[in-house]
């Protein structure tokens, strides 16, 4: 039996051979393209009648070898495009070389959205449960990248204020730092102020994938409760982006994105993007008068002190397409910011002169390759280091109130602390990932990053002050290891198994001798060590029903801000610990269609999270910063869905609802023996039932052949919650429930290369509130300019 199978793939081999020498001078080859003049990776090229076909790969090019002389029929196809052929015929001797432009057929799509949502083929087969938004469709907007994201089911962004303020992102329960930022694969944990996800415009995206729950192998990171990674612009062509927006509150917007890629693979690209707004939006607050005490209730006032912009340029250079590597950039990230503090973690805190500075200077390396050394072994090498500062500037000593009055006081002082501490944080990040395709149905990955933070500082006011020469050293590294198993086009499952370390140098003070201003610093260490592991599967029980089921055992280790402090509105602690979390996740996904002219499409997501060691915010002892703490049990049981439905490609509509029940399970406090009174409240501070609807209309052809126009809507909604802990006193203050209505009217001339756009948001001047009742942006028009060319 042994010596048959021998002999049996003998011949076969030796049939191979003479195939291929007999026909190894004809190939049929080419790239494929969108008619924007992007690639098309993943289309299916195919000669009708023959098993000959491929794949284009991810610059878009394919090639078909060992074809036989003849007449053939070519198709290229791809999800949500018009399908194309061309009658060809090969010869002996001949190379055949074809490219495609292939045209969007929305009618081809299982759901269309104004906000851009769509799954591409390869996406939705993930057994991770993943929303992919097309950031493409929503580039004639002035939304940035938080903004856009706020509208997925399951997400909620939280800001502080208007333009540039700080944010706190939730998915699914996990909030802030529980959820990791990628930047096309690359953690963006060292990229400082002047680059946060509310001050980058969506123009900078061409996809947003946001992962809830289990994230895969290859976004390397400590991500307790999901991740979002932006992909960027995966063009190798040449094309320019550039638009202009100005609003209510002055508030100004600029992007620029630009790309150019020769014949022979020298590539060059450019993103610039500026934000600007005064952010004098209007407010209610009581407020007292600085000089008599007298009690203002709700009064209707501008913000005042609240000046924010920012300026950013991420250029990259380098070559594509090549037989050493597929990509290799050099690049470098510049940038800064400047943002007036107009309060503290509440309202009841005003200021009128603190500011902060903030800059970055990044330098950053990036390789990419396929097949290196042996087929099917891909790498993804990337580094950075940024050399930026931060600077917080608080001199002058003075209270201020709502009505801008304030009162001076003699001496040296100042509005919350003074300072003018400038301080680096040396921040440095590397990744590795490899992975291996077995054969068509086994495939292994594995993924290192590595960060580093040092952060140095002085302040000139208090040019000898041994606290700043203190240590706030952090080391941190994620080593993963993923194994994925396709059974079928029907079933794939993914195992993985993650190491986590940190190790924190810092020092505490102490008073030695007993005396007041007696202070001295013991240098301390500590060190985390944890393994976690996890399983995604997903089952299609028919072509249009596909069920996703995931568990993981994940860890997130405490942040350096969250350690040290943002010198902000955060206070530093060192004492927290690692959390961690079981996380369960059961998905559903339908589409169908009436007659292909009515599409309909569902989502659903059932969630269970067991955290220990919850990280979460509070308020200091003072009320006036943040401060995370660790909550010992909190569990959260879930729901999120969407429906969505479009008829043609004339009307699409859709709505969302998320609800989350996360509850302190932590039955004893530290020390006690009684029943904690805590035991079971909901988590205060924290939106537990939210949604969107939005609604558009497309004109195709008005006013001239190639022209669109487009009415949207969108609605955001929040239910009310509290703003303490419920079981603490018979007041229980609540942030009330909130609509948010949004308008906009969007004109498409030739082809998308000319775009005007004007929006209204929070139409009907509702009431926006976030962190401890902290209010946002009132009603706000606004007007967009854009101009897009690809070749």
């Amino acid at each position: 039996m042994q010596i048959s199978k021998i002999l049996h793939t003998g011949i076969l081999c030796a049939l191979s051979f003479i195939t291929f020498a007999q026909n190894s001078s004809i190939t049929i080859s080419g790239h494929v393209k969108t008619e924007e003049g992007e690639t098309l990776p993943g289309a299916a090229v195919a000669l009708k009648g023959t098993a000959i076909g491929t794949f284009s790969a991810n610059d878009g090019r394919f090639s078909l070898e060992n074809v036989h002389p003849g007449s053939y029929q070519l198709i290229v196809s791809f999800l949500g495009y018009q399908s194309q052929s061309r009658q060809i015929t090969v010869k002996v001797g001949e190379h055949t070389k074809l490219n495609f432009r292939m045209t969007s057929d929305t009618k081809e799509l299982e759901s269309v959205s104004v906000i851009g949502r769509t799954e591409t083929k390869e996406i939705n087969r993930q057994a991770y449960n993943v929303t992919a938004i097309d950031a493409k469709k929503l580039q004639n907007s002035t939304l940035d990248l938080s903004h856009a994201l706020d509208r997925v089911s399951g997400v909620r962004v939280r800001e502080s204020g208007g333009v540039g303020s700080n944010m706190n992102f939730s998915l699914n329960g996990f909030t802030g730092r529980q959820v990791k930022f990628f930047l096309d694969g690359v953690p963006m944990d060292n990229f400082g102020s002047s680059f946060q996800l509310n001050n980058i415009p969506i123009n900078l995206a061409e996809r947003v994938e946001v992962y809830k729950g289990v994230v895969p192998i290859w976004l390397g990171s400590d991500a307790l409760g999901g991740a979002v990674n932006i992909v960027t612009n995966t063009k190798q062509n040449s094309y320019l982006d550039a638009s202009y927006s100005y609003g209510s509150f002055n508030t100004h917007r600029t992007g620029i994105n630009a790309g150019f890629t020769s014949k022979n693979g020298f590539t060059a690209q450019i993103n610039a993007f500026q934000n600007y707004s005064d952010n004098n939006y209007w407010i209610n607050v009581d407020v007292a008068d600085v000089n008599t005490g007298e009690y203002f209730r709700n009064q209707r006032l501008r913000r005042f002190h609240d000046t924010y912009h920012n300026e950013t340029l991420i250029a990259n250079v380098g070559v594509v397409g090549k037989k050493f590597a597929d990509k290799l950039l050099v690049g470098i990230t510049l940038g800064q910011n400047k943002a007036e503090i107009q309060t503290g973690a509440r309202m009841v805190s005003v200021f009128g002169q603190w500011h902060r500075r903030g800059n970055i200077v990044m330098p950053s390396l990036k390789y990419q390759k396929k097949d290196l050394f042996v087929k099917g072994l891909n790498v993804n090498i990337s580094a950075n280091y940024n050399l930026g500062q931060e600077q917080n500037i608080d001199t002058v000593y003075r209270r201020y109130n709502w009505f801008q009055q304030f009162k001076q006081y003699e001496g040296l002082g100042s509005e919350r602390e003074r300072s003018l501490y400038k301080y680096r944080n040396n921040n440095g990040l590397a990744t590795a990932n490899a992975s291996y395709t077995i054969n068509s149905k086994y495939s292994v990955t594995i993924n290192n990053v590595y960060n580093t933070f040092n952060r140095k500082g002085r302040d000139e006011l208090y040019p000898d002050a041994d606290k700043y020469e203190q240590p706030r050293i952090n080391t941190k590294n994620v080593l993963g290891l993923g194994y994925k198993y396709d059974y079928s086009e029907r079933w794939n499952t993914s195992l993985f198994v993650k190491h986590f370390s940190q190790h924190n140098k810092y020092s505490v003070s102490y008073n030695p001798s007993g005396n007041y201003g007696d202070v001295a610093y013991k240098e301390q260490k500590n060190s985390f060590s944890k393994l976690g592991y996890g399983v995604a599967s997903t089952y299609f029980l028919a072509k249009n029903l596909q069920l996703k089921g995931s568990f993981e055992k994940s860890y997130r280790l405490p942040e350096t801000d969250e350690l040290f402090g943002d010198l902000l509105n955060l206070e530093g602690n060192i004492e927290l610990d690692p959390e961690t979390s079981n996380n369960y996740n059961l998905g559903v996904s339908f589409q169908t269609h009436i007659n292909k002219i009515h599409r309909f499409s569902i989502d659903a997501n059932v969630l269970y999270r067991d955290a220990q060691g919850f990280i979460r915010p509070k308020l200091n002892a003072n009320q006036t910063k943040q401060v995370m703490d660790n909550l010992a049990d909190v569990t959260n049981f879930g729901v999120d869905g969407e429906v969505r439905y479009s008829f043609r490609q004339l009307f699409t509509a859709g709505v969302n609802l998320t609800y989350q029940d996360l509850r302190n399970n932590t039955r004893f406090e530290d020390g006690y023996t009684t029943e904690s009174p805590l035991y079971r409240d909901r988590i205060p501070n924290m939106p537990f039932m939210f949604g969107n609807a939005d609604a558009a209309v497309f004109l195709k052809d008005f006013g001239h052949k190639g022209n669109t126009l487009t009415l949207g809507y969108n609605l955001l909604f929040v239910h009310a919650y509290y703003l303490y802990w419920p079981s603490l006193g018979s007041d229980k203050l609540d942030i009330p429930r909130q609509l948010s209505h949004d308008v906009n009217v969007v004109y498409a001339m030739a082809n998308g290369k000319y775009n005007v756009s004007l929006e209204c948001k929070n139409m009907l001047d509702g009431k926006l509130y976030d962190n401890f009742s902290l209010q946002k942006p009132s009603r706000g028009f606004y007007v967009k300019l854009r101009y897009f060319i690809s070749k």
